[in-house]
């Protein structure tokens, strides 16, 4: 049986969907009891700072999705570096027999904010005993949706890109490729770099959002120190306002451009478009 966590995401929800479908068992790790009902699926409650809830969570488990929230504006040790090492460790005492882990691309030792931090988590990971695959996912579709983008005030799209493309992936195609890792177990060792089939700098991706939206979006660029002044004035702490300035410098450069085979090479089919994932958007904001 799988332990889902990061069920409420837009990796995890859709990931829920799918092994429910495959009749696949499963149960998903909720903080709280409600989060669990809404999901419509077998859960769990657990807090990855409360050891003795995860033990619990982990009965007759073998496999583990991990997956948690994203950088956070704190001083020191990201706290997904401690959560999914209480995680890793909970899986350990279990006896688990595989983690399939969301991380970022370019995680690296060093690495600002979540790059960093996951870096560390898949070191704990290769060095954990357990059968292992990592997923390194371009920056997600959703979140030209999702409200976790950065817009301005009047809708306009905000970056400091310059006019770097992007191979943005839907979130629906990372949760195919989990979903195939947790379930073949003879595919581990190994890590993946995850993107759409395209590359769009930020005013194409205004352009989508326009025709999507019905509404006129454009694209706003901004150098990085001005983006991070726009960040600190809306409350984000200075020196974390500034590292994802520097992130976002990284992708000017074009950090992100690469287009990868991997939604492919896993599922069988290639990975969906910008104008699809907008579509499937549409359809399903219509139909709610």
């Amino acid at each position: 049986m799988i332990l889902v966590t990061g069920a409420t995401g837009s990796i995890g929800r859709d990931l829920v969907r799918r092994l429910t479908a495959d009749g696949v068992l499963f149960k998903a790790l909720v903080r709280r009891a409600e989060q669990g009902r809404e999901l419509g699926c077998p859960f769990v409650v657990g807090d990855f700072d409360e050891p003795g809830s995860l033990a619990t969570a982990f009965d007759g488990i073998d496999r583990l999705f991990l997956n948690s929230s994203g950088a956070l504006p704190v001083r020191g040790e990201q706290p997904m570096v401690r959560h999914q090492r209480a995680l890793i460790e909970a899986a350990q005492r279990a006896g688990l027999t595989k983690i399939v882990k969301i991380s970022v691309w370019r995680a690296r030792e060093g690495g600002k904010l979540a790059e960093g931090a996951h870096w560390h988590i898949e070191e704990l990971l290769k060095k954990s005993g357990i059968d292992w695959s990592v997923l390194q996912p371009s920056g997600f579709m959703q979140n030209f949706v999702s409200g976790t983008g950065s817009f301005t005030e009047d809708g306009n799209l905000i970056g400091a890109y310059g006019d770097a493309r992007v191979s943005y992936v839907d979130c629906h195609d990372i949760a195919a490729c989990a979903a195939v890792l947790l379930t073949d177990p003879g595919n581990t060792g190994r890590s993946y770099v995850v993107t759409g089939p395209e590359a769009l700098n930020h005013t194409e991706i205004a352009a989508k959002l326009t025709a999507a939206f019905g509404r006129p979006v454009r694209y706003v660029d901004l150098p990085p120190e001005q983006f991070a002044a726009k960040l600190t004035a809306r409350g984000v702490p200075a020196d974390f306002a500034t590292d994802v300035a520097a992130l976002y410098a990284e992708v000017a450069a074009g950090a992100l451009e690469e287009t990868t085979t991997a939604v492919e090479d896993l599922t069988g089919r290639r990975p969906r478009t910008f104008d699809e994932f907008l579509a499937e958007h549409s359809s399903r904001v219509s139909t709610s």
